[in-house]
């Protein structure tokens, strides 16, 4: 352990909607998680005689104002996933859970576990985020729409079902056209974007999903890349028993699009769909077989942002 990391001092803070509950290294505070709660909470890490690496988790967004505030103030920051902070607590015999008692638990983790500090965000990811993930929604309500729209007998409700089918449709232009924009305004996004687009079976849903989704793609390896995208399988093994491998956990907006993506990469691109027979033609079940396609996809795009002179085959 480096002395850097070891003179650390690990914050734990439970977010909530309207509070900050604070593990200090002498006390717990309570803030509101507002910008001035924001600023007090900033005066007094300044205070530390270390430096300070805030731990928290991802609490439906109502972490990321803080996180934001945190990082462009040079602190450290880890948003965790609440499971991981849940299990991590279990282990330690803290069952009871307080805001107070999360604070601490999360103080802890950081302590004991020392976790990576999350890469800052370049500027405008998270706005080109909110964008993709804005778009997500709306796709979600037209196909629900569209799914109700079916059953619908009355024409007095299926005129406004299709208003509201018309409205969402234009929505979704503007949309597209402000996603189109923030790429035309970012040259190094642009360029990013138009790189990935060479794999055959990789749309433009599917490129700006992962470039907003998976910012780190193209700085870590090909096990990180998969991991993070939720197609890593994981073994299931003990002692003699054998059993059978699963995808878990990953980023699921992520994932969603990369299967898309590999339906019509197990046709169309001739490697993948190479690829895909030969799983099929040696017996493996349809879904596990795309699930590898989708593996392939994602460290394929991670190569080609990692390298630039990495230069597809065939």
């Amino acid at each position: 352990m480096s002395s850097q990391v070891s003179a650390r001092v690990y914050i734990g803070v439970d977010v909530a909607k309207l509070s900050l509950a604070i593990q200090l290294p002498d006390q717990v505070w309570s803030l509101t998680n507002t910008a001035q709660g924001h600023a007090t909470l900033i005066a007094q890490l300044r205070t530390l005689a270390a430096p300070a690496h805030v731990v928290c988790e991802a609490t439906g967004g109502y972490e990321r104002a803080l996180a934001s505030a945190l990082q462009q103030a040079g602190f450290a920051v880890t948003v965790l996933n609440p499971r991981k902070a849940r299990d991590f607590a279990r282990a330690c015999g803290r069952l009871a859970k307080t805001d107070r008692i999360d604070a601490q638990v999360l103080a802890d983790y950081g302590y004991k576990l020392q976790p990576p500090a999350d890469p800052v965000p370049a500027a405008g990811q998270d706005e080109f985020a909110a964008l993709v993930q804005a778009r997500q929604d709306l796709v979600g309500l037209l196909t629900a729409e569209a799914s109700r729209r079916e059953h619908l007998t009355m024409p007095a409700l299926c005129k406004l079902a299709a208003a509201r089918q018309r409205q969402l449709e234009k929505q979704l232009i503007k949309l597209d056209a402000l996603l189109d924009a923030h790429l035309a305004a970012d040259a190094k996004l642009a360029a990013k974007a138009e790189r990935l687009k060479v794999v055959s079976g990789i749309g433009r849903v599917s490129v700006l999903t992962v470039l907003a989704l998976m910012p780190e793609l193209g700085q870590i390896t090909d096990n990180q890349a998969a991991a993070l995208a939720g197609v890593a399988p994981l073994n299931h093994d003990s002692g003699q028993y054998r059993g059978q491998r699963h995808i878990v956990g990953g980023r699921a907006a992520v994932r969603r699009v990369l299967y898309m993506a590999a339906l019509t990469a197990s046709h169309h691109n001739r490697i993948l769909a190479d690829f895909y027979r030969r799983l099929r033609s040696n017996g493996k079940p349809a879904k596990l077989a795309l699930t590898a396609v989708m593996r392939k996809l994602i460290v394929l795009l991670n190569r080609l942002l990692k390298n630039p002179d990495f230069i597809l085959a065939g």
